[in-house]
């Protein structure tokens, strides 16, 4: 991979909530580089989209604190003034989010909305810019994009909003998009054609992509690195094939193993338990602790680090060390 694009350092997120501050990401640490695509994957309530957030600054300042270092090509952004934000924010680093009916205006035409961005971020014409609209729409996929522009988000499809959403996020050809959940809800056919859509405009653009997921499917076939998140925290990251073939936390070899098996004889494993809440988020000690009862309380780092397995895949906590897998006689992960 190229120079990093992306650096984030000592990242923490927290959220007030009944007048204290709770962390929903802690301590996080990751890189994104052009051309890379960084996929973070995790259960629901692990703090994926709030690290989304947090690199475009949407969370109000007023309940939420974002500490720690966040460098786009070099520059600071966490220091950024609301204006200077602005300026980077659909620019440079493109969302796209994972409900697209609520994410788009439904009192304004598709045309109007991507050509806001336009109107922020360029000197185009208004001949310009309605060229660039339609340019967009056709860009990714949509037929007739004239007509298209002049219709209302509830005029279309759960795969055209979603089409839309992406010509949002990339009418200025950002160099980094950060894909939330981007295929959610959509049938299988609509999923591949959008994660082909992403691939195109990423080669097009040398653009590096953060894709927030849960489907390991998609992880598997788009993704080039992989970061594995759980309870606010990195728990492993390497590339795709360090990930699939030879995952060490407990929390991916159980991720893994969710996954519908052909040969599994149609048991579906389950983790037991659940991701903490904010309120109930361990301070010291594996947070996967309580999931795995089977592996010994000695088997943890009462502190975990980050400790590098071969070149490019770290893991957190020494738990790893202490079980084979997989193993038919493992009593759970």
């Amino acid at each position: 991979m190229g120079e990093s694009l992306l650096e984030i350092n000592n990242v923490t997120t927290s959220f007030k909530v009944d007048g204290n501050y709770y962390s929903a990401i802690d301590n996080l640490s990751l890189t994104l580089a052009h051309d890379e695509v960084l996929a973070i994957v995790g259960e629901s309530g692990c703090g994926k989209s709030t690290l989304a957030t947090s690199i475009i600054g949407l969370h109000d300042a007023n309940s939420t604190k974002v500490t720690g270092s966040i460098k786009y090509k070099g520059q600071e952004i966490l220091n950024l003034s609301p204006e200077q934000l602005d300026k980077v924010r659909g620019n440079d680093i493109g969302m796209i989010f994972q409900d697209p009916l609520a994410a788009l205006n439904p009192l304004m035409r598709i045309g109007d909305q991507i050509k806001e961005n336009l109107d922020v971020h360029t000197t185009l014409s208004e001949d310009e810019k309605l060229a660039r609209v339609e340019e967009l729409l056709g860009q990714v996929g949509i037929a007739n994009p004239k007509r298209v522009a002049r219709q209302f988000p509830h005029q279309l499809s759960g795969g055209m909003r979603q089409r839309v959403i992406i010509a949002i996020a990339v009418a200025c050809k950002p160099e980094i998009i950060i894909a939330d959940e981007p295929t959610t809800a959509l049938d299988v056919t609509i999923q591949a054609q959008i994660l082909d859509l992403l691939h195109a405009i990423q080669d097009e653009n040398h653009a590096g992509i953060i894709l927030i997921t849960h489907d390991l499917g998609v992880v598997a076939e788009t993704a080039d690195r992989v970061a594995v998140m759980y309870a606010g925290q990195i728990v492993e990251i390497g590339t795709v094939r360090q990930i699939f073939e030879n995952p060490k936390h407990p929390y991916t070899r159980s991720l893994l193993r969710s996954m519908p098996q052909v040969d599994n004889h149609g048991e579906l494993y389950v983790i037991d338990g659940m991701v903490p809440s904010l309120k109930n988020m361990p301070h010291t000690g594996c947070r996967f602790a309580p999931r795995v009862a089977w592996l010994d309380q000695s088997t943890h780092e009462s502190q975990p680090q980050m400790h590098e397995v071969e070149a490019g895949h770290v893991v957190r906590c020494t738990c790893y060390q202490h079980f084979n897998f997989p193993d038919a006689n493992e009593k759970g992960a």
